[in-house]
Order: C-alpha cells, then structure tokens, then sequence
C-alpha cells in the first residue's frame, strides 16, 4: 500500500516525520503483543517490519523470530485484536513475511539491553 497523501495516511518506518496519532496509537496497540519465547513486545524486538494507514484502514508486515513457529497464527491473531481495538481503526490486514529474515540487530536498543546485550 503507498502511503496517502492526506494526513490520515501513514507509512511506518517513518522518513524522519512525526507520524500521526492513528500511527502512534497502531504502535503502541503493537508494544502490546508480546512473542511468547522471548519476553519482549514484538514491536520492539523488530518483529514489525511495515505498518501502513490509509484512513481507518491498516496494513502490517511483520515476520517471526523464526519461520516454523508454532503459535504463529496466535501471534497474528493478537495483532489483529490488538490494533482493531484502536479508536479509528476499521480492518487490519497482517502479513507475515520472512525477507529479510529476522535477526537481533532488527531490536530496539531497549530491547537489546533488556535481553542483556549491549
């Protein structure tokens, strides 16, 4: 999805712009997932790779720590409720991707220091 050109359009990583309040409000729903082996959120462990609004409508691309995981469909699963509880949002559209491939240096520095390291 290309991002809108109205205020209500956002695409996430962000160009360096402040993101509107339907995006912060997508990724702080996202902060709420957490993946079950590692106790982190999934947003910060960099697991989303793509957030996309065009109006009430969201798009993410998001991967898993590794391909074959079992509560895979669970995962997804709580994204969707997560981020179709958010005020504004009507339907949440996740995809699971796996290119790139997932790896530590896709965390947050929180993340990292939480998990001990750096």
């Amino acid at each position: 999805m290309e991002p809108a050109s109205s205020a209500a359009g956002f695409e996430t990583p962000p160009t360096g712009e402040t993101l509107p309040p339907l995006a912060e409000a997508v990724i702080a729903a996202l902060r709420t997932v957490h993946d079950p082996e590692i106790p982190l959120n999934i947003y910060d462990l960099g697991l989303v790779y793509r957030v996309a609004g065009n109006g009430p409508n969201i798009e993410i691309d998001m991967t898993l720590t590794a391909p074959g995981c079992p509560v895979a469909n669970e995962i997804v699963r709580s994204v969707e409720e997560a981020v179709r509880a958010v005020p504004g949002v009507s339907t949440v559209e996740v995809t699971l991707v796996f290119d790139p491939p997932w790896d530590q240096s896709k965390m947050s520095d929180e993340a990292k220091l939480h998990l001990g390291l750096i």
